[in-house]
């Protein structure tokens, strides 16, 4: 491929903030451009600010600061609408597509001339020219559900080509189709050739390799530079992601007891498009010891959390607890065996949104003392418990009965969470994403209950995209890669270059 140097989009100064939610901007004054006929690659950590920048530039946020120049001209989105009026389409992350329609149907759709009685034959001929010319082979006629997600995605990319743009913004593309990549490449390689300015966003290295004419690394907000593809090598990308700044390891007394509280063996699961999620994994965590697994989300971290704590089945392999069997069990077993879960999902999984804050912190302990006796629930006891955690973990909340959860913040969220699972000292804890939507204080108060934990003789499972808190907490790091641990660490002596470039391409430095 070669690159065009006509720029067709261009970025300056772009900052992005959300009042209220976060102390610091999540895109903090970034420059990018798109020219017509390249593959621009947008390369970054999960949380980095890669999202945002595609939802800037394609008008689903508006920003905060700074401006979008489409050839030349300055130019304001205030809509995906207003994108698509200036030449400039988004392939998300997410498909959203009808699923019991037909591909037709669902284009259809989206044509403002349509009112359910556009003419479908006139849009399947049109989906048959732009599948045949793009290499983006699907049957217009089939319904959405009948397809395998590869088809779909090809189907939001013909969706969005339809309005003819100039510009293709796709959100980590092959994280649905990984298997189905190559066919994908093709097909933008395709476009580019005709002029299309396409920006890939991934955070894989060696897709930003191998599909890029250029790349720009963002972190934590930041943009970390642009270097050709061609001039560029894993090494230099996995340091503009990572940084070179070495984490401190918090200090800490030795793991004092070898006895296994959470041991996992050749364990295999499906994710739920019944493809391999894990493939024979084998851990296991001592009683007071910190295991940190570091990866790039959709490498199996939350599937593996998913299996310990009982929600999703097991195909092979095994889970012990204490020493017992507690492969496929219900995850009110795991409870009771002594498990506490902090969930990626916070809302959908780790509250009731519909509930009252005093309900939701004794969510799984409403049925035991204190807090009911007899079949009565306690109100006093229950009340007087809520109001330590809420003081404790800095839950901003205004009446402990009458608050509902789901009027809460994210971060008040998850400090609720992180209070109702840990105050108990569990004997084992499974936390995903502990910190997320945290500000610093809150962050290293979290820290500090962890190390207090492991203390007690808690035994963790930390998942967290964040190398720093890896690095900060575990005792031993274990790296997720396509489904598999690719490697471990002893964390008081694990070096931030080999740590990023596993979990980049898999492959340690030798």
């Amino acid at each position: 491929m070669e690159s065009g140097s006509d720029i067709i989009l261009e970025g300056k100064g772009l900052c992005k903030g959300f009042p209220g939610v976060w102390k610091h901007l999540i895109l903090d004054h970034i420059d990018i451009d798109i020219r017509a006929g390249e593959i621009h690659t947008l390369l970054g950590e999960n949380g980095a600010g890669k999202t945002v920048i595609a939802n800037c530039l394609s008008g689903f946020y508006m920003l905060s600061e700074g401006q979008i120049y489409v050839k030349g001209r300055p130019v304001t989105l205030k809509s995906p609408k207003d994108a698509i009026r200036h030449g400039i389409g988004m392939v998300h992350q997410e498909l959203a597509l009808v699923k019991p329609f037909t591909i037709a149907q669902n284009i259809a759709l989206g044509i403002p001339s349509s009112d359910f009685s556009f003419p479908i034959p006139e849009v399947e001929e049109r989906i048959r020219e732009l599948s045949q010319k793009y290499k983006l082979f699907v049957d217009p006629s089939a319904r959405v559900e009948d397809l395998s997600v590869g088809e779909q995605q090809r189907a939001e990319i013909i969706k969005v080509l339809y309005h003819d743009p100039e510009i293709l913004i796709l959100d980590e593309p092959t994280s649905l189709i990984s298997a189905d990549a190559n066919h994908l490449f093709d097909a933008l390689n395709s476009m580019a050739e005709v002029g299309y300015g396409i920006l890939f966003i991934t955070h894989k290295i060696e897709e930003a390799m191998e599909v890029g004419d250029r790349v720009t690394v963002l972190r934590l907000g930041k943009s970390m530079g642009t270097r050709e593809t061609a001039k560029t090598d894993k090494t230099e990308l996995v340091k503009l992601m990572f940084g070179e700044h070495t984490p401190v390891h918090l200090e800490r007394k030795p793991v004092k007891s070898n006895r296994v509280v959470l041991e996992v063996k050749n364990l295999e699961a499906l994710s739920e498009d019944e493809e391999p999620a894990l493939q024979d994994v084998d851990f296991s965590i001592r009683e007071g010891e910190i295991l940190g697994f570091a990866g790039v989300s959709g490498n199996g971290q939350s599937e593996l959390a998913e299996v310990i704590t009982g929600l999703r089945r097991v195909t092979k392999g095994q889970v012990f607890i204490n020493e017992k069997n507690y492969t496929n069990h219900h995850p009110g077993e795991i409870i009771k065996a002594g498990v506490a879960h902090i969930p990626a999902k916070r809302r959908e999984m780790g509250v009731v949104e519909s509930m009252t804050v005093a309900e939701n912190v004794v969510l799984k302990d409403i049925r035991v003392p204190p807090f009911s006796n007899a079949s009565f629930i306690r109100v006093s006891q229950i009340t007087g418990h809520t109001k330590k955690i809420v003081s404790r973990f800095g839950v901003l909340v205004s009446d402990l009965w009458k608050t509902q959860v789901r009027i809460l913040s994210g971060g008040n969220i998850q400090r609720l969470i992180l209070g109702r699972e840990t105050w108990r000292i569990p004997k084992c804890i499974v936390a995903v994403y502990p910190t997320q939507g945290l500000d610093a204080k809150a962050i290293d108060q979290t820290w500090e209950l962890f190390m207090k934990l492991r203390e007690a003789g808690s035994a963790i499972f930390l998942v967290s995209e964040d190398l720093n808190e890896i690095m900060a907490l575990s005792d031993r790091i274990a790296i997720m890669y396509k489904g598999k641990i690719a490697g471990m660490f002893e964390g008081s002596e694990a070096k931030r270059e080999e740590i990023g470039l596993m979990i980049a391409t898999g492959a340690s430095k030798s």
